[in-house]
């Protein structure tokens, strides 16, 4: 038995979502609290031991993206060929609210993916100081994780919007079918349009 398309997009949508989750966890594990410094002649240089730190981030924030992709493809996409005018889906106030909602929490979650992957990045890159009472620290702690739970919540308000958009979206056929009458208050609250 096929799956729907809706099951299909939020499946994606959840799997890109824990994914970003895990890989941020994983990073945030495998990151050394500090590297290793060698004085030499008015400079220290800061040895790290080899760890995934950086590109568990990368694809972190890789996955929060596609997880971002998918769930805006899943509440514009046709399903079984009927598209829905985006005035019709937007009328809707708590699927505009949450929509934005998460862009936003997206966007933060992205951002401090990317910041903690940068941070840890430049330090090992830029391993040569001149100060000598330089102790050589990494990324602050708790960044990757914090990301992690702002990557799984925007997951989660993409699936909240999916779910709005099949709402919507059923109310809109169900008008279309009945001749465009109104139902006499049978449908879902907000769907009215805005002003």
């Amino acid at each position: 038995m096929a799956l729907r398309q809706s099951t299909q997009l939020g499946a994606a949508t959840a799997l890109f979502g824990v994914l970003s989750f895990l890989l941020a966890i994983v990073a945030e594990l495998k990151k050394p609290p500090y590297g290793t410094p060698i004085r030499g002649a008015g400079v220290v240089l800061c040895r790290f031991p080899p760890d995934p730190t950086v590109a568990l981030g990368v694809l972190s924030a890789l996955a929060a993206a596609c997880c971002a992709g998918v769930g805006a493809v899943s509440v514009f996409f046709p399903y079984n060929g009927r598209p829905i005018p985006r005035k019709a889906l937007f009328g809707y106030t708590l699927l505009h609210v949450f929509f934005h909602l998460a862009i936003g929490v997206t966007v933060a979650g992205v951002a401090m993916t990317v910041w903690a992957t940068a941070t840890e990045a430049v330090h090992h890159v830029r391993n040569v100081h001149r100060d000598l009472g330089y102790a050589c620290p990494t990324a602050k702690t708790g960044l990757f994780g914090g990301a992690a739970f702002v990557n799984l919540d925007a997951s989660l308000f993409w699936l909240a919007c999916l779910m709005l958009a099949g709402n919507v979206r059923e109310d809109y056929f169900d008008d279309q079918d009945q001749g465009g009458e109104d139902r006499g208050g049978g449908g879902s609250p907000g769907l009215e349009e805005k002003k």
